[in-house]
């Protein structure tokens, strides 16, 4: 999924940062990171196309993700490395970027991230980082010298050890790194790169991966990585997730490990009717449903929110639209039609429910049917005393009246909205703050007449008055946009769902 930002209206900050220079502090003992579950990574990366994170973080996350090892992506030294408490949050920090200098605080949040038991795995050009702090170099243990280009294989000379388990090694087109100030002391080579002839820039072999203990901590280092060629390899992501399992120590390897046996397998089987319209060798299997539960320990939350269950089968079925009340209820827009069941009439088996806790336990123990008889609404959102329902071709307008919680006032605020394909329509209502409703579209578009004007667009985000009088397009996205919020300055982010 790809995020950008509308600033609308654009806004622009300057923050002054003053760090204090410590000279012998003692370490700050950080008790926060996980104990059990899935492994947290903090991945640091920048916004370059050289060695480019932003890129190639995605091919991680996507390859050790099923692994449960998540991964929160941050650009900014000071993001990661500022706030010892945060850092403290995660399992291991993998750094992949070139950031040149880096604050005494922040080398100091990191020297005792790892000596207290912190992973560190610096990847590639990260042993190039932070030339104004020699101590880094010799964390690491080593440094970036030069290189020259070439396909090769880098040769493992350590297979037993345990950062070296499952990997295989593998050719590519990598950068040949040359290091300087190695730090041998409580360093283990895994891989060399051996020398490929008299034009090369070693004359023997050189260390390739490798890891050292510092402290409590463990470092894990490997010089590949210089493009995709080498990050869409699965035999590359196999060696960063035996480096990161290494990096955290065996106590919370060996939880984790627990946590994967746990979990309930995922089963699949070949079905013919699996679309596949990405013309794949072999089409994507079915695979069977988890329960609520069992499903929550494949999902990934942000690092410091835990993942609760409020509502579920038969309670509620397949919702796709959600929105919370002034009074903590849980409005949710449940589609069983979804996406397949379009009804000519626009009559069908979708509803629109009220979710409420009303013991404060955090469960929902309270179903009310706001709307039934509703055929695949996409979102929903509040506005004069109602809801907001996109239900192609047309948006409506639901209001109860009396009380009860049932709406008795059902009105058509505007029609137009295309009905190609339900993966693609109208989603993510949301009332702005300048008290308009603002929403997504995909490549199913609108077409249509409102307030005398012939409007057409699509692939976008849009915003229109909530009696449905005025809609205006306010950016062009590409393919399904799916996505927006805005955050409290008042910014716009919108997201398309491609993949």
């Amino acid at each position: 999924m790809k995020n950008r930002a509308l600033y609308i209206p654009l806004i622009t900050s300057i923050v002054s940062a003053f760090a204090l220079v410590i000279l012998a502090s003692p370490k700050t003992e950080i008790e926060t990171k996980p104990k059990e579950g899935a492994i947290r990574v903090l991945f640091l990366g920048h916004d370059s196309e050289h060695h480019n994170s932003n890129k190639y973080y995605p091919m991680l996350a996507k390859g050790l993700g099923r692994d449960a090892i998540y991964f929160d992506y941050v650009t900014s030294v000071e993001e990661a490395l500022g706030d010892a408490t945060f850092l403290g949050k995660f399992d291991a920090l993998l750094l992949y970027a070139n950031h040149g200098t880096i604050t005494p605080n922040q080398w100091k949040n990191l020297r005792d991230y790892v000596e207290c038991g912190g992973g560190f795995v610096p990847v590639h050009c990260a042993s190039w980082c932070f030339g104004n702090e020699p101590a880094f170099d010799q964390l690491v243990g080593g440094r970036f010298d030069s290189h020259k280009v070439g396909t090769f294989t880098s040769k493992v000379v350590d297979p037993q050890h345990p950062a070296m388990e499952g990997v295989k090694e593998f050719e590519a087109w990598d950068e040949t790194y040359k290091h300087k100030n190695h730090n041998e002391k409580d360093r283990q080579v895994l891989m060399v790169r051996e020398v490929a002839g008299k034009d090369d820039n070693i004359t023997e072999p050189e260390p390739w991966t490798w890891v050292r203990t510092q402290g409590k901590g463990r470092v894990f280092y490997t010089a590949s990585g210089h493009d995709e060629r080498v990050w869409k390899q699965p035999a590359f992501h196999q060696l960063l997730k035996a480096g990161i399992l290494w990096s955290v120590g065996k106590e919370r390897k060996q939880s984790y490990e627990e946590f994967i046996a746990e979990r309930a397998p995922l089963k699949y089987e070949k079905r013919g009717d699996i679309a596949n319209y990405e013309n794949r060798p072999e089409p994507l299997p079915y695979q069977f449903p988890l329960k609520a539960e069992d499903s929550m320990k494949y999902t990934q939350a942000p690092v410091g929110f835990r993942l609760e269950l409020f509502a579920s089968e038969p309670d509620i079925i397949n919702p796709i639209g959600l929105a919370w009340d002034e009074r903590g209820r849980l409005w949710a827009a449940e589609t069983v039609d979804y996406p397949n069941e379009m009804t000519p009439d626009r009559v069908g088996n979708d509803k629109i429910k009220i979710l409420e806790d009303t013991d404060g336990d955090g469960k929902c123990d309270k179903v009310t049917v706001f709307a039934d008889g509703l055929n695949i609404p996409t979102s929903l959102t509040f506005s004069r005393g109602g809801i907001i329902v996109a239900h192609v071709p047309d948006f409506l307008f639901l209001k109860d009246t009396d009380g009860d919680d049932k709406a008795d006032v059902r009105e058509v605020l505007n029609t137009g909205w295309g009905t190609g394909d339900t993966h693609a329509g109208p989603s993510n209502l949301r009332y702005g703050f300048d008290n308009w409703i603002w929403g997504a579209v995909g490549y199913s578009s609108y077409s249509g007449v409102v307030g005398g004007e012939q409007k057409r667009f699509g692939s976008g985000v849009f915003r229109m008055k909530p009696d449905g009088s005025a809609l205006e397009f306010m950016h062009q996205f590409n393919n399904n946009t799916w996505g927006l919020g805005f955050n409290s300055s008042g910014d716009v982010f919108g997201s398309t769902a491609n993949n």
